[in-house]
């Protein structure tokens, strides 16, 4: 599941993001400045997607039933996909539509200096929004860098509210140069010029999301770091001859689904097999407490490729079908 680290993050942003959308809105009704419209949208959004990765917290700590028997901690990936929808199609969609409003049709902006208040007030709640989330991804992180980092990360809800405040910045940058052209330089154009360029931001953001929690929902392996340490605690039981298939899956953050198929010795006592499957079992959850749901399958290594090579057979017909 999601830690409480997440919900850290989230509330923050949370908390920020709903201050930060009144003091927009106010501001673009008196100045009428499309991209501080933009902007305030933005922000909204941002607050709706907080609420959905809560709820989606929320519903993955669900408990296993008849009819989700793994339970439902993809819920967490399923949520993090629909906020990615989101801030494509009502953050960057909106800003385009405004911007390009704004293009066609422009106006002068009135009290430019609320602008520029509100623009300084809301980089500030970014800016502290943006570090507790970036000092809490960095907590797992490790040596990786930014982009690797979230690549290898199995918890959407942290690289999301990470993005989504990052976005925010160069957002309020957009908006504050746009506003400055129009303010000082009189064209009225650079404020919907603004607005479309922070759609531009809003939808690779949405973009990059997308494609990374895609990958989580229709599941991703464990680390290296995890298969391999399954390895050698296997490869340490003598009467293991062969590890046939080594399969995980990540379920939710914390939560990891792992299937082996071991070849062991020939004439090996069931009572003996046994008592290494479960300490095999017992090892690799003590090392390694996120893998919840661990099936063993003991099979010869002959018998393990016949099979193997019929699935694939199947799966090629099936491609060419």
């Amino acid at each position: 599941m999601a830690g409480h680290g997440s919900k850290k993050v989230i509330y923050a942003a949370l908390v920020g993001n709903g201050l930060i959308a009144i003091t927009k809105f106010a501001a673009a009704t008196i100045t009428g400045s499309s991209a501080m419209l933009s902007e305030a949208v933005h922000s909204v959004v941002d607050t709706g997607n907080q609420g959905l990765l809560l709820y989606g917290i929320r519903r993955s700590k669900q408990p296993a039933d008849a009819k989700h028997p793994f339970g439902y901690g993809t819920e967490v990936y399923f949520w993090s996909f629909v906020v990615a929808i989101l801030i494509f199609g009502l953050g960057a969609g909106i800003s385009f539509y405004e911007g390009v409003q704004k293009l066609f049709n422009p106006h002068p902006i009135s009290s430019p200096l609320v602008n520029y208040l509100v623009l300084g007030l809301a980089m500030v709640f970014e800016a502290v929004a943006w570090w507790i989330a970036y000092r809490e991804f960095g907590k797992v992180r490790g040596n990786f860098g930014l982009f690797e980092a979230v690549r290898r990360s199995k918890d959407p809800t942290v690289f999301t509210v990470l993005f989504e405040d990052t976005a925010a910045m160069a957002g309020l940058i957009a908006a504050a140069i746009g506003i400055a052209i129009a303010d000082i330089y009189a064209i009225e154009w650079a404020d919907g010029a603004a607005s479309v360029v922070i759609g531009v931001i809003l939808a690779g953001t949405a973009a990059v999301l997308a494609y990374e929690t895609k990958g989580l929902l229709i599941g991703e392996a464990a680390s290296r770091t995890v298969v391999n340490g399954v390895r050698q605690i296997v490869s340490r039981k003598e009467d293991v001859i062969n590890i046939n298939e080594l399969r995980t899956m990540h379920l939710a953050p914390n939560e990891i689904l792992l299937a082996l198929s071991l070849d062991f010795r020939d004439h090996v006592p069931a009572g003996r097999v046994e008592k290494i499957i479960h300490d095999i079992e017992t090892d690799i959850k003590s090392r390694f407490p996120e893998i919840t749901r661990l099936f063993i399958e003991v099979q010869s290594e002959r018998s393990h490729d016949r099979v193997a090579a019929k699935e694939r057979r199947a799966q090629r017909a099936l491609r060419q079908d």
